[in-house]
C-alpha cells in the first residue's frame, strides 16, 4: 500500500492511503475468514457457507466493513512511521467511494505533535539564587528532632496550653444531646485547634477529676446543617493530664538518635544536610527561571487534546489528595458550590503551561540528539529502589512497559534541563 503526505495546517496533518484492487481483495478474504460465522445460509452449518453464497444473500458489500477495518488497522501505524507523523489524537478517516475492482483512496486527518523550534536555549542569563543556612535553622531542625524523641508524662497540676488531656464529653443544644457529639477517654492536645473554636481554651486550668461545661458556637458553615451557627454546651470530665517531656540536647541525646558521639558532631552534620538541601533548592529555582525564559521565548501551538489530558491528570491527582484527607471530590465541589466544568476552566492555564514547558524541554532534548543509555536506566532504577527501600530486581519486575518508557523520557528531559543550566550565565 502506498502512503502519500498531503499537507499540514497548524497541528492537523493530512495524508492519503492508496488501496489497490489487490489490497482490497486480500482484505476481503480476511474479512470473510473472520466474519463468516455471523451469517446463516440454508443448507450450510453456521460459518461453513461459501463466500459467494453469503454475498449473494446479504449483499456484495457484506464483508466490506470488516475488510476496511482490517486494512486500516494493519496499515495506519505503518503510514505514521513512514511519513514521520506523531499523532496525539484519534484520526478522522474518509474512505471515499469504495471500488473493489479499481481500488480507492483513504484520506486521513489527525492531530499531530506540534513542530517546535527552540532558539537561544544556551547561555541564558539568570539571577543567582542563594539560600543561606543560619544557626537558627540548625537549632530548629534539632528542636524538631528533639520533639520527635519526646515522651508524654503524667502531671499533677492544672492543664496548660500544649498539654494533652484525656476527657469524656457530651454535647447538648439546649436540653437535647446531639448525635456525634459524645466520646469517652478522648485525647485532646490543648492549643492544637482540632476541636471547635473556643473549646480547647476553656479546658486550660482544669484539673484531673474536674467536670467542666464548655460553651461554644458552631461555625455558620459547619458540615452539619443541624448544628451550623448553633450554641452548644459540652459537658466534659478530665481523666488525665500529660505534658511533653523533651530530652536534653547533649551528648547522650546525640548517641541515642544518631551515629555521632557528641552533640557538636550532630550539629555539624545537621548543618551540612541543611546546606546541601538549600543548594539543591537554589539550583531547582534557577532551573525554573531558565525554563520560564525559554518558555516565554518559544511559540508553541499546543493541541487542545494535550491540554485536556493534562487537566484529566490534574483532576485525578486532586481527587487522590482529597481522598487521602478523607473527602470525596463531589462533596468538595458541593461545599464550594462548584462543578467539574468550573474546575477544569480554572486549572486550564496551569495545564497549558505544564504541557508547553514539557514540549519545549522535549524539543531541546531532540535538538541535542540526547539518548538514554542502559547505564542511565540502571542508575535511575537503582536510585528508585534505594528511595523505596526495595530490591532492584523486584522493582524491575514491577515496572510496566509504559512506566519504563515514561522513565526514559524523564531522564532524557532532565539531560536537556541540565544542559540549559550548565550553559546558563548566572549573574
Amino acid at each position: 500500500m502506498k502512503f502519500t503526505y498531503i499537507g499540514r495546517e497548524k497541528n492537523e496533518v493530512t495524508f492519503k492511503m492508496d488501496v489497490t484492487a489487490e489490497d482490497f481483495a486480500e482484505a476481503l478474504a480476511k474479512g470473510y475468514a473472520s466474519g463468516k460465522g455471523k451469517y446463516v445460509v440454508d443448507g450450510f452449518r453456521k460459518g461453513k457457507a461459501p463466500r459467494k453464497l453469503i454475498e449473494a444473500k446479504y449483499g456484495e458489500d457484506v464483508f466490506y466493513e470488516d475488510a476496511i477495518n482490517q486494512l486500516f488497522s494493519e496499515n495506519y501505524s505503518k503510514a505514521l512511521d513512514e511519513l514521520n507523523i506523531d499523532p496525539v489524537d484519534r484520526p478522522v478517516v474518509d474512505f471515499g467511494d469504495i471500488d473493489a475492482a479499481k481500488g480507492f483512496e483513504v484520506t486521513v486527518k489527525v492531530t499531530a505533535m506540534p513542530i517546535i523550534e527552540v532558539k537561544d536555549y544556551k547561555g541564558i542569563k539568570v539571577a543567582k539564587i542563594e539560600i543561606p543556612v543560619t544557626d537558627e535553622d540548625v537549632e530548629k531542625d534539632l528542636e524538631a528532632l528533639q520533639k520527635r524523641n519526646s515522651r508524654m508524662v503524667l502531671v499533677e497540676r492544672p492543664a496548660a496550653n500544649g498539654d494533652t488531656v484525656l476527657i469524656d464529653y457530651a454535647g447538648f443544644v439546649g436540653d437535647l444531646q446531639f448525635d456525634g457529639g459524645t466520646a469517652e477517654r478522648q485525647p485532646l492536645t490543648l492549643g492544637s485547634n482540632t476541636f471547635i473554636p473556643g473549646f480547647e481554651e476553656q479546658l486550660v486550668g482544669a484539673s484531673v477529676g474536674e467536670e467542666r461545661d464548655v460553651k461554644v458556637t458552631f461555625p455558620e458553615e459547619y458540615h452539619s446543617d443541624e448544628l451550623a451557627g448553633k450554641e452548644a454546651i459540652f459537658k466534659c470530665k478530665v481523666h488525665e493530664i500529660k505534658e511533653t517531656e523533651l530530652p536534653a540536647l547533649d551528648d547522650d541525646f546525640a548517641k541515642d538518635v544518631s551515629v555521632f558521639d557528641t552533640i557538636d558532631e550532630l550539629k555539624k552534620d545537621t548543618r551540612e544536610k541543611l546546606e546541601k538541601a538549600a543548594a539543591e533548592k537554589a539550583e531547582y529555582n534557577i532551573k525554573n527561571s531558565i525554563l520560564e525564559k525559554v518558555y516565554e521565548a518559544t511559540e508553541v501551538d499546543v493541541p487542545d487534546v494535550l491540554i485536556e489530558e493534562q487537566i484529566d491528570e490534574m483532576l485525578k491527582e486532586f481527587d487522590q489528595q482529597l481522598r487521602y484527607q478523607g473527602m470525596e471530590l463531589e462533596k468538595y465541589f458541593e461545599f464550594l458550590g462548584k462543578d467539574v466544568t468550573e474546575f477544569r476552566a480554572e486549572v486550564r492555564p496551569d495545564a497549558l503551561k505544564k504541557v508547553k514547558t514539557r514540549l519545549v524541554v522535549e524539543a531541546v532534548a531532540d535538538a541535542e540528539n540526547f539518548t538514554v543509555t542502559e547505564e542511565d536506566m540502571d542508575k535511575e532504577m537503582a536510585a528508585m529502589a534505594d528511595q523505596y527501600k526495595m530490591e532492584l530486581e523486584k522493582l524491575r519486575g514491577m515496572m510496566s512497559l509504559e512506566g519504563i518508557t515514561y522513565l526514559a523520557k524523564d531522564i532524557k528531559n532532565r539531560k536537556a534541563i541540565d544542559l540549559m543550566f550548565e550553559s546558563a550565565v548566572i549573574e
